[in-house]
Protein backbone atom coordinates (compact mmCIF):
# COMPACT_ATOMS: atom_id res chain seq x y z
CA UNK A 1 0.00 0.00 0.00
CA UNK A 2 1.51 3.44 -0.99
CA UNK A 3 0.15 5.17 1.82
CA UNK A 4 -0.50 2.88 4.61
CA UNK A 5 -1.76 5.79 6.88
CA UNK A 6 -4.70 6.01 4.94
CA UNK A 7 -5.94 2.98 6.95
CA UNK A 8 -8.58 4.99 9.69
CA UNK A 9 -10.20 1.35 11.30
CA UNK A 10 -8.97 -1.71 12.54
CA UNK A 11 -10.66 -3.82 10.28
CA UNK A 12 -8.56 -2.21 7.27
CA UNK A 13 -5.84 -2.83 9.33
CA UNK A 14 -6.14 -6.60 9.49
CA UNK A 15 -7.09 -6.82 5.84
CA UNK A 16 -4.68 -4.85 4.99
CA UNK A 17 -1.48 -7.20 7.17
CA UNK A 18 -3.57 -9.86 5.72
CA UNK A 19 -2.70 -9.16 2.44
CA UNK A 20 0.78 -8.33 3.17
CA UNK A 21 0.33 -4.41 2.59
CA UNK A 22 1.55 -3.46 6.02
CA UNK A 23 3.67 -5.35 8.13
CA UNK A 24 3.68 -6.77 12.03
CA UNK A 25 6.55 -7.13 13.68
CA UNK A 26 8.46 -6.33 17.11
CA UNK A 27 10.64 -3.16 17.22
CA UNK A 28 13.65 -5.45 17.53
CA UNK A 29 12.99 -6.94 14.18
CA UNK A 30 11.26 -3.87 12.46
CA UNK A 31 14.81 -2.26 12.86
CA UNK A 32 16.76 -4.93 12.21
CA UNK A 33 14.66 -5.22 8.65
CA UNK A 34 15.09 -1.52 7.62
CA UNK A 35 18.99 -2.05 8.53
CA UNK A 36 19.00 -4.57 6.28
CA UNK A 37 17.18 -2.67 3.34
CA UNK A 38 19.69 0.08 3.96
CA UNK A 39 22.47 -1.82 3.68
CA UNK A 40 21.59 -3.46 0.72
CA UNK A 41 20.71 0.29 -1.16
CA UNK A 42 24.11 1.33 0.36
CA UNK A 43 22.64 4.30 2.24
CA UNK A 44 24.35 6.00 4.74
CA UNK A 45 23.24 4.47 8.29
CA UNK A 46 24.03 7.35 10.56
CA UNK A 47 24.48 10.81 9.28
CA UNK A 48 26.32 13.26 11.08
CA UNK A 49 28.70 10.44 12.76
CA UNK A 50 32.17 10.81 11.52
CA UNK A 51 35.08 8.66 12.28
CA UNK A 52 33.21 5.57 13.02
CA UNK A 53 32.58 3.76 9.84
CA UNK A 54 35.36 0.70 10.70
CA UNK A 55 35.25 0.68 14.88
CA UNK A 56 32.07 1.72 16.05
CA UNK A 57 29.27 1.25 13.23
CA UNK A 58 30.36 -2.30 12.17
CA UNK A 59 29.90 -3.14 16.41
CA UNK A 60 26.58 -1.52 16.35
CA UNK A 61 24.98 -3.15 13.10
CA UNK A 62 26.01 -6.44 14.78
CA UNK A 63 23.90 -5.40 17.61
CA UNK A 64 20.84 -4.29 16.20
CA UNK A 65 21.28 -7.65 13.13
CA UNK A 66 21.87 -9.63 16.40
CA UNK A 67 18.34 -8.09 17.78
CA UNK A 68 20.14 -7.20 20.84
CA UNK A 69 19.81 -3.78 23.67
CA UNK A 70 23.22 -2.70 24.02
CA UNK A 71 24.89 -0.21 25.33
CA UNK A 72 27.76 2.59 24.54
CA UNK A 73 30.59 2.90 26.47
CA UNK A 74 33.03 6.04 26.04
CA UNK A 75 34.42 9.46 27.69
CA UNK A 76 32.07 11.97 27.35
CA UNK A 77 32.05 13.75 23.52
CA UNK A 78 31.88 11.11 21.87
CA UNK A 79 28.71 11.32 20.04
CA UNK A 80 27.45 8.60 21.93
CA UNK A 81 23.91 10.39 22.60
CA UNK A 82 24.27 11.26 19.00
CA UNK A 83 24.17 7.86 17.80
CA UNK A 84 21.42 6.60 20.22
CA UNK A 85 18.72 9.57 18.40
CA UNK A 86 20.25 8.21 15.01
CA UNK A 87 18.70 5.01 15.61
CA UNK A 88 15.27 6.55 14.92
CA UNK A 89 16.14 6.49 11.04
CA UNK A 90 15.82 2.52 11.42
CA UNK A 91 12.20 2.95 12.40
CA UNK A 92 9.34 2.41 10.11
CA UNK A 93 8.22 6.01 9.09
CA UNK A 94 4.22 5.12 11.08
CA UNK A 95 2.98 2.83 12.47
CA UNK A 96 -0.99 1.48 13.74
CA UNK A 97 -1.60 2.53 17.44
CA UNK A 98 -4.41 2.97 19.56
CA UNK A 99 -5.49 6.62 19.76
CA UNK A 100 -5.15 8.12 22.99
CA UNK A 101 -3.32 4.99 24.49
CA UNK A 102 -0.05 6.13 26.80
CA UNK A 103 1.46 3.37 26.04
CA UNK A 104 1.21 3.10 22.09
CA UNK A 105 -0.92 -0.09 21.99
CA UNK A 106 -0.85 -2.07 18.86
CA UNK A 107 -4.73 -2.53 18.23
CA UNK A 108 -4.23 -6.51 17.26
CA UNK A 109 -2.87 -7.38 20.64
CA UNK A 110 -3.65 -4.96 23.29
CA UNK A 111 -1.91 -5.37 26.77
CA UNK A 112 -3.59 -2.57 28.58
CA UNK A 113 -7.29 -3.17 30.07
CA UNK A 114 -9.06 0.12 28.73
CA UNK A 115 -7.58 -0.54 25.14
CA UNK A 116 -9.00 -4.59 25.35
CA UNK A 117 -12.57 -2.81 26.56
CA UNK A 118 -12.70 -0.62 23.86
CA UNK A 119 -11.72 -3.27 21.03
CA UNK A 120 -14.44 -5.77 22.77
CA UNK A 121 -16.84 -3.48 22.43
CA UNK A 122 -16.34 -1.07 19.13
CA UNK A 123 -14.58 -4.61 16.90
CA UNK A 124 -13.49 -3.74 13.22
CA UNK A 125 -15.21 -0.41 13.63
CA UNK A 126 -12.12 0.53 16.19
CA UNK A 127 -10.72 4.28 14.39
CA UNK A 128 -7.00 3.90 14.55
CA UNK A 129 -4.13 6.46 15.09
CA UNK A 130 -0.82 6.55 13.14
CA UNK A 131 2.71 6.94 15.30
CA UNK A 132 5.46 8.68 13.64
CA UNK A 133 9.00 7.59 14.14
CA UNK A 134 10.18 10.45 16.54
CA UNK A 135 7.39 10.10 18.65
CA UNK A 136 8.49 6.55 19.14
CA UNK A 137 11.73 7.06 20.77
CA UNK A 138 11.92 7.62 24.63
CA UNK A 139 15.27 9.28 25.78
CA UNK A 140 16.28 9.89 29.50
CA UNK A 141 19.27 10.84 31.34
CA UNK A 142 20.06 8.92 34.59
CA UNK A 143 20.11 10.81 37.61
CA UNK A 144 20.74 9.09 41.69
CA UNK A 145 17.14 11.00 42.24
CA UNK A 146 15.06 8.74 39.68
CA UNK A 147 12.80 6.63 41.19
CA UNK A 148 10.99 3.11 40.29
CA UNK A 149 7.89 4.70 39.71
CA UNK A 150 9.30 7.42 37.34
CA UNK A 151 10.90 4.41 35.14
CA UNK A 152 7.96 1.59 35.15
CA UNK A 153 5.19 3.21 37.34
CA UNK A 154 2.84 3.98 40.47
CA UNK A 155 -0.74 3.24 41.27
CA UNK A 156 -2.39 6.85 40.66
CA UNK A 157 -4.98 7.27 43.66
CA UNK A 158 -6.29 10.85 42.14
CA UNK A 159 -7.65 8.74 38.94
CA UNK A 160 -9.11 5.83 41.00
CA UNK A 161 -10.84 8.37 42.67
CA UNK A 162 -12.37 10.34 40.09
CA UNK A 163 -13.05 7.10 38.20
CA UNK A 164 -14.84 5.44 40.97
CA UNK A 165 -12.26 2.65 41.32
CA UNK A 166 -10.21 0.09 43.46
CA UNK A 167 -6.96 0.93 44.10
CA UNK A 168 -5.95 -2.59 42.91
CA UNK A 169 -7.38 -2.06 39.60
CA UNK A 170 -5.43 -1.80 36.18
CA UNK A 171 -7.44 1.43 35.19
CA UNK A 172 -5.37 3.05 38.32
CA UNK A 173 -1.73 2.59 36.92
CA UNK A 174 0.11 5.26 36.21
CA UNK A 175 2.46 4.46 33.65
CA UNK A 176 6.01 5.30 33.64
CA UNK A 177 8.63 6.09 30.76
CA UNK A 178 9.63 2.58 29.89
CA UNK A 179 5.91 1.61 29.09
CA UNK A 180 5.42 5.12 27.74
CA UNK A 181 8.41 3.92 25.12
CA UNK A 182 6.13 0.44 24.39
CA UNK A 183 6.84 -0.77 20.23
CA UNK A 184 9.72 2.09 20.44
CA UNK A 185 13.45 3.30 21.46
CA UNK A 186 13.80 3.61 25.32
CA UNK A 187 17.30 5.24 25.96
CA UNK A 188 19.09 5.64 29.13
CA UNK A 189 22.03 7.91 29.22
CA UNK A 190 24.59 7.58 32.11
CA UNK A 191 23.42 4.32 33.30
CA UNK A 192 25.95 4.13 36.26
CA UNK A 193 24.17 7.05 37.76
CA UNK A 194 20.86 5.07 38.65
CA UNK A 195 20.42 3.62 41.77
CA UNK A 196 21.19 0.14 42.02
CA UNK A 197 17.76 -0.77 43.30
CA UNK A 198 16.35 0.80 39.99
CA UNK A 199 18.77 -0.89 37.78
CA UNK A 200 17.61 -4.21 39.14
CA UNK A 201 13.99 -3.14 38.02
CA UNK A 202 15.10 -3.54 34.98
CA UNK A 203 15.94 -6.60 34.98
CA UNK A 204 12.76 -8.45 33.58
CA UNK A 205 12.24 -5.68 30.76
CA UNK A 206 15.86 -7.18 29.87
CA UNK A 207 15.51 -10.89 30.25
CA UNK A 208 11.56 -11.82 29.75
CA UNK A 209 10.53 -8.24 27.94
CA UNK A 210 7.81 -7.33 30.48
CA UNK A 211 7.41 -5.12 33.36
CA UNK A 212 5.28 -4.94 37.12
CA UNK A 213 4.12 -2.18 38.71
CA UNK A 214 4.07 -1.85 42.29
CA UNK A 215 3.63 -5.22 43.45
CA UNK A 216 0.46 -5.73 41.85
CA UNK A 217 -0.18 -8.88 39.22
CA UNK A 218 -0.19 -6.60 36.41
CA UNK A 219 2.60 -7.81 34.02
CA UNK A 220 2.69 -5.32 30.57
CA UNK A 221 4.82 -8.05 27.73
CA UNK A 222 6.72 -4.48 26.46
CA UNK A 223 8.09 -4.45 22.83
CA UNK A 224 10.99 -2.07 23.00
CA UNK A 225 14.94 -1.91 22.04
CA UNK A 226 16.59 -0.68 25.23
CA UNK A 227 19.96 1.01 24.86
CA UNK A 228 22.40 2.66 27.37
CA UNK A 229 25.40 5.19 27.47
CA UNK A 230 28.06 5.13 30.06
CA UNK A 231 31.60 6.27 30.77
CA UNK A 232 33.98 3.47 30.93
CA UNK A 233 35.85 5.04 33.72
CA UNK A 234 34.40 6.15 37.17
CA UNK A 235 36.28 9.47 37.26
CA UNK A 236 33.95 11.05 39.75
CA UNK A 237 32.67 7.79 41.84
CA UNK A 238 29.06 8.28 41.56
CA UNK A 239 28.25 4.19 40.73
CA UNK A 240 28.44 1.40 38.93
CA UNK A 241 26.35 -1.14 36.62
CA UNK A 242 25.33 -3.75 38.63
CA UNK A 243 26.41 -6.91 37.18
CA UNK A 244 23.04 -8.95 36.86
CA UNK A 245 22.26 -5.95 34.38
CA UNK A 246 25.54 -5.76 32.33
CA UNK A 247 25.13 -9.88 32.28
CA UNK A 248 21.62 -9.05 30.44
CA UNK A 249 22.70 -6.32 27.93
CA UNK A 250 23.70 -8.09 24.49
CA UNK A 251 25.92 -5.79 22.90
CA UNK A 252 29.06 -3.36 24.37
CA UNK A 253 29.97 -1.39 22.05
CA UNK A 254 33.44 1.10 22.96
CA UNK A 255 33.45 4.57 21.20
CA UNK A 256 36.62 6.51 21.08
CA UNK A 257 37.47 10.03 20.17
CA UNK A 258 38.75 11.00 16.43
CA UNK A 259 41.88 9.33 15.36
CA UNK A 260 43.46 11.64 13.23
CA UNK A 261 43.22 15.60 12.92
CA UNK A 262 41.66 15.43 9.69
CA UNK A 263 38.50 13.58 11.39
CA UNK A 264 38.33 16.11 14.45
CA UNK A 265 38.33 19.02 11.90
CA UNK A 266 35.48 17.48 9.93
CA UNK A 267 33.43 17.26 13.10
CA UNK A 268 34.42 20.81 14.55
CA UNK A 269 32.97 21.99 10.89
CA UNK A 270 30.34 20.14 11.04
CA UNK A 271 29.08 20.80 15.04
CA UNK A 272 30.59 24.78 15.63
CA UNK A 273 27.95 27.72 14.34
CA UNK A 274 30.51 29.06 11.52
CA UNK A 275 27.80 30.81 9.14
CA UNK A 276 27.52 33.75 11.23
CA UNK A 277 24.78 36.16 10.60
CA UNK A 278 23.44 39.55 11.18
CA UNK A 279 26.83 40.57 11.19
CA UNK A 280 26.93 41.45 7.52
CA UNK A 281 30.55 40.58 7.38
CA UNK A 282 31.75 37.54 5.11
CA UNK A 283 33.42 34.52 7.57
CA UNK A 284 36.46 32.61 6.31
CA UNK A 285 38.86 30.16 8.66
CA UNK A 286 42.42 28.98 6.78
CA UNK A 287 43.40 25.29 7.21
CA UNK A 288 46.04 26.48 9.43
CA UNK A 289 43.53 27.44 12.18
CA UNK A 290 41.28 25.02 11.60
CA UNK A 291 44.63 22.77 12.02
CA UNK A 292 45.87 24.62 15.17
CA UNK A 293 42.16 24.69 17.06
CA UNK A 294 41.73 21.02 16.71
CA UNK A 295 45.39 20.22 17.37
CA UNK A 296 44.44 21.65 21.12
CA UNK A 297 42.30 18.50 22.01
CA UNK A 298 44.73 16.04 20.62
CA UNK A 299 47.71 17.66 22.78
CA UNK A 300 45.29 17.62 25.28
CA UNK A 301 44.60 14.01 25.39
CA UNK A 302 48.24 13.35 25.93
CA UNK A 303 48.94 15.68 28.57
CA UNK A 304 50.24 14.28 31.48
CA UNK A 305 48.56 16.95 33.65
CA UNK A 306 45.14 16.11 32.30
CA UNK A 307 43.10 13.75 33.62
CA UNK A 308 42.92 10.75 31.00
CA UNK A 309 40.23 9.24 32.70
CA UNK A 310 37.92 12.36 32.67
CA UNK A 311 38.76 13.07 29.09
CA UNK A 312 38.64 15.87 26.30
CA UNK A 313 35.53 16.39 24.83
CA UNK A 314 35.31 17.24 21.40
CA UNK A 315 33.36 20.00 22.81
CA UNK A 316 36.88 21.47 23.37
CA UNK A 317 37.59 22.25 19.34
CA UNK A 318 34.11 23.47 18.63
CA UNK A 319 33.99 26.26 21.38
CA UNK A 320 37.13 27.93 20.53
CA UNK A 321 36.52 27.34 17.07
CA UNK A 322 32.89 29.71 17.97
CA UNK A 323 35.42 32.06 19.77
CA UNK A 324 38.19 32.12 17.32
CA UNK A 325 35.58 33.05 14.90
CA UNK A 326 33.89 35.50 17.23
CA UNK A 327 37.45 37.50 17.92
CA UNK A 328 38.10 37.59 14.58
CA UNK A 329 34.46 39.09 13.41
CA UNK A 330 35.25 41.49 16.54
CA UNK A 331 38.54 42.70 15.07
CA UNK A 332 36.60 43.02 11.52
CA UNK A 333 33.78 45.19 12.93
CA UNK A 334 36.62 47.35 14.78
CA UNK A 335 38.14 47.90 11.78
CA UNK A 336 35.45 48.19 9.48
CA UNK A 337 36.48 45.39 7.49
CA UNK A 338 34.42 43.37 5.00
CA UNK A 339 35.64 40.01 5.72
CA UNK A 340 36.46 38.10 9.09
CA UNK A 341 39.57 35.95 9.06
CA UNK A 342 40.65 33.78 12.02
CA UNK A 343 44.36 34.82 12.87
CA UNK A 344 46.15 32.02 14.64
CA UNK A 345 46.49 34.65 18.22
CA UNK A 346 42.45 34.90 17.93
CA UNK A 347 43.09 31.11 19.41
CA UNK A 348 44.51 32.55 22.58
CA UNK A 349 41.93 35.05 23.16
CA UNK A 350 39.71 31.92 23.52
CA UNK A 351 41.02 30.14 26.09
CA UNK A 352 37.64 30.95 28.18
CA UNK A 353 36.31 28.02 25.91
CA UNK A 354 39.06 25.78 26.49
CA UNK A 355 39.93 25.71 30.04
CA UNK A 356 36.63 24.48 30.90
CA UNK A 357 37.07 21.60 29.16
CA UNK A 358 39.47 19.74 30.75
CA UNK A 359 40.56 18.21 34.61
CA UNK A 360 43.56 18.43 35.73
CA UNK A 361 45.98 16.34 37.92
CA UNK A 362 47.85 17.43 41.09
CA UNK A 363 50.67 18.85 38.61
CA UNK A 364 48.33 20.54 36.69
CA UNK A 365 46.38 21.82 39.50
CA UNK A 366 49.99 23.85 40.51
CA UNK A 367 50.34 25.41 37.26
CA UNK A 368 46.63 26.65 36.77
CA UNK A 369 44.05 25.76 34.02
CA UNK A 370 45.04 29.01 32.13
CA UNK A 371 48.80 28.37 32.11
CA UNK A 372 48.41 24.81 31.01
CA UNK A 373 45.57 25.97 27.97
CA UNK A 374 48.31 28.83 27.15
CA UNK A 375 50.95 25.79 26.58
CA UNK A 376 48.71 23.71 24.78
CA UNK A 377 48.15 26.58 22.41
CA UNK A 378 51.65 26.48 21.87
CA UNK A 379 52.91 23.18 21.42
CA UNK A 380 49.54 22.77 18.59
CA UNK A 381 51.20 25.81 17.12
CA UNK A 382 54.35 24.26 17.04
CA UNK A 383 52.94 20.99 16.20
CA UNK A 384 51.15 22.83 12.90
CA UNK A 385 53.17 25.47 11.47
CA UNK A 386 56.48 22.28 11.60
CA UNK A 387 54.53 20.63 9.00
CA UNK A 388 53.86 24.04 6.96
CA UNK A 389 57.53 25.58 7.76
CA UNK A 390 59.68 22.48 7.86
CA UNK A 391 61.07 22.88 4.44
CA UNK A 392 60.39 26.61 3.78
CA UNK A 393 63.07 28.65 4.03
CA UNK A 394 63.40 31.40 7.21
CA UNK A 395 66.57 32.37 7.10
CA UNK A 396 65.81 35.90 5.61
CA UNK A 397 63.25 36.80 8.31
CA UNK A 398 65.15 34.99 10.87
CA UNK A 399 68.14 37.63 10.48
CA UNK A 400 66.20 40.78 10.35
CA UNK A 401 64.90 39.75 13.75
CA UNK A 402 68.77 38.94 14.98
CA UNK A 403 70.02 42.28 14.04
CA UNK A 404 67.16 43.56 15.91
CA UNK A 405 64.02 44.33 14.32
CA UNK A 406 61.09 43.87 16.34
CA UNK A 407 57.66 43.61 15.47
CA UNK A 408 54.74 44.57 17.71
CA UNK A 409 51.00 43.04 16.75
CA UNK A 410 48.14 42.51 18.67
CA UNK A 411 45.26 40.36 17.87
CA UNK A 412 43.37 43.89 17.14
CA UNK A 413 45.23 44.94 14.84
CA UNK A 414 43.95 45.66 11.05
CA UNK A 415 44.67 43.52 8.44
CA UNK A 416 46.35 46.63 6.14
CA UNK A 417 48.16 47.77 9.71
CA UNK A 418 49.65 44.37 9.98
CA UNK A 419 51.00 43.94 5.82
CA UNK A 420 52.22 47.12 6.01
CA UNK A 421 54.84 46.42 9.03
CA UNK A 422 54.66 42.71 7.86
CA UNK A 423 56.73 44.22 4.52
CA UNK A 424 59.36 45.53 6.71
CA UNK A 425 60.48 42.11 7.49
CA UNK A 426 62.06 40.93 4.19
CA UNK A 427 61.36 37.85 3.27
CA UNK A 428 58.00 37.48 5.80
CA UNK A 429 54.94 37.68 3.15
CA UNK A 430 56.56 36.12 0.76
CA UNK A 431 56.79 33.48 3.26
CA UNK A 432 52.87 33.40 4.52
CA UNK A 433 52.38 32.61 0.29
CA UNK A 434 54.80 30.07 0.53
CA UNK A 435 52.94 28.35 3.51
CA UNK A 436 49.92 28.16 1.28
CA UNK A 437 48.24 31.58 0.94
CA UNK A 438 47.39 32.56 -2.51
CA UNK A 439 49.33 35.06 -3.99
CA UNK A 440 46.18 37.19 -4.37
CA UNK A 441 44.42 36.30 -1.59
CA UNK A 442 42.71 39.79 0.52
CA UNK A 443 44.36 41.73 2.49
CA UNK A 444 42.60 39.81 6.10
CA UNK A 445 43.45 36.41 4.65
CA UNK A 446 46.80 37.17 3.70
CA UNK A 447 47.16 38.56 7.29
CA UNK A 448 46.37 35.57 8.66
CA UNK A 449 49.03 33.54 6.91
CA UNK A 450 52.05 36.10 8.02
CA UNK A 451 50.14 35.93 11.82
CA UNK A 452 50.74 31.94 11.04
CA UNK A 453 54.02 31.97 10.17
CA UNK A 454 55.11 34.49 12.98
CA UNK A 455 53.19 32.28 15.62
CA UNK A 456 54.72 29.14 14.68
CA UNK A 457 58.24 30.61 14.54
CA UNK A 458 57.77 31.79 18.34
CA UNK A 459 56.10 28.36 19.02
CA UNK A 460 58.98 25.98 17.42
CA UNK A 461 61.41 28.77 19.26
CA UNK A 462 63.09 30.57 16.42
CA UNK A 463 62.37 33.68 17.17
CA UNK A 464 60.61 35.49 20.89
CA UNK A 465 57.50 36.85 21.89
CA UNK A 466 57.11 39.68 24.68
CA UNK A 467 54.15 42.15 26.12
CA UNK A 468 56.52 44.79 25.73
CA UNK A 469 58.97 44.09 22.61
CA UNK A 470 56.56 42.09 20.50
CA UNK A 471 58.10 39.50 18.44
CA UNK A 472 62.08 39.85 18.63
CA UNK A 473 65.04 37.40 17.87
CA UNK A 474 65.12 34.48 19.77
CA UNK A 475 67.38 34.79 23.06
CA UNK A 476 69.98 32.41 23.66
CA UNK A 477 70.29 31.71 27.30
CA UNK A 478 73.77 32.02 28.91
CA UNK A 479 75.44 28.71 30.18
CA UNK A 480 77.69 28.51 32.81
CA UNK A 481 80.89 26.19 32.52
CA UNK A 482 80.27 22.98 35.07
CA UNK A 483 82.67 22.30 38.06
CA UNK A 484 84.32 19.37 35.21
CA UNK A 485 84.46 21.76 32.82
CA UNK A 486 86.53 24.18 35.48
CA UNK A 487 88.80 21.78 36.83
CA UNK A 488 89.42 20.03 33.80
CA UNK A 489 90.06 23.68 31.41
CA UNK A 490 87.53 22.55 29.22
CA UNK A 491 85.32 25.08 27.28
CA UNK A 492 81.56 25.40 27.71
CA UNK A 493 79.97 25.15 24.63
CA UNK A 494 79.83 28.02 22.43
CA UNK A 495 77.02 29.93 21.84
CA UNK A 496 75.60 30.58 18.33
CA UNK A 497 76.80 33.32 17.05
CA UNK A 498 79.38 33.97 20.14
CA UNK A 499 82.82 33.73 20.75
CA UNK A 500 84.25 30.77 23.02
CA UNK A 501 85.07 32.27 25.88
CA UNK A 502 84.41 31.89 30.06
CA UNK A 503 81.11 32.62 31.69
CA UNK A 504 81.92 33.92 35.42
Amino acid sequence: MANPTAITTLGELRRAIKSGAVPRRSVHEEVRQNLIRKLRAGETLFPGIVGYDDTVVPQLVNALLSRHNFILLGLRGQAKTRLLRALVTLLDEAIPAMPGCEINDDPLAPICAACRTRIATEGDRTPLAWLARDARYVEKLATPDVTIADMVGDIDPIKAARSGLQLSSELTMHYGLLPRANRGIFAINELPDLAAKIQVGLFNILQEGDVQIKGYPVRLPLDVLMAFTANPEDYTARGKIITPLKDRIGSEIRTHYPVGRAEGMKITAQEAWLARDGSGLRTEVPAFVAEVVEEIAFQARQDRRIDKRSGVSQRLPISAMENVLSNAERRALLNAESVAVPRVTDVYAALPSITGKFELEYEGELKGAETIGRELIRAAVATVADGYLAHLETRRVLEWFDLGGSLQLSDSTSAEELLARAREVQGLVELAHAAGVPAKAPAPLLASGVDFVLEGLYALKKISRSEERGYHAAETPVRRPTVRETAFNVDPPMPTGGKKKYYN
